[in-house]
């Protein structure tokens, strides 16, 4: 894998981290200015007064995502150092959990009313797909 490849891998894991990161700042009041815009591009404004269980749940999503991108990030680095054979299963499993994540988070946005969320969901999806797809590299073939 080239390097252009392996570099967009590892700034798709660290989109997910500072994805992580924003939603965090919804925790806290001094800090939910940040996750705000992402709301309202949503549709669905940020409460002017959110209540302990939103702020909590936001948190909590905050410090899974970046739990999420830095178990990603160092997987990358690992990975990307094996052969493109011994490599292949681990993209494959990489894949099949992003696709898990992408169904049950599309459904649970769309029956929420965060429809517009599915969006930016596809293009992380893309973002993985791209690369993997390009350089065979769930297939332990293919060109760089």
């Amino acid at each position: 894998m080239t390097d252009f490849w392996k570099n967009w891998l590892r700034l798709w894991a660290w989109g997910v981290v500072i994805f992580g990161v924003v939603l965090s700042s919804g925790a806290f009041a001094a800090t939910d200015s940040v996750v705000r815009p992402i709301f309202d591009l949503l549709g669905n404004p940020f409460p002017d007064q959110p209540d302990p269980h939103h702020r909590f749940s936001l948190g909590l999503m905050g410090a899974v995502s970046i739990g999420w991108g830095m178990t990603l990030l160092g997987m990358c680095n690992a990975v990307l150092k094996l052969s493109r054979e011994d490599a292949a299963p681990f993209w494959r499993a990489v894949l099949v959990a992003t696709i898990i994540w992408y169904v049950i988070d599309g459904y649970i946005s769309y029956a929420t009313g965060f429809a517009l969320n599915i969006v930016s969901n596809t293009l992380l999806l893309l973002f993985l797909l791209i690369p993997l797809l390009k350089t065979g590299a769930m297939h332990g073939a293919g060109t760089d």
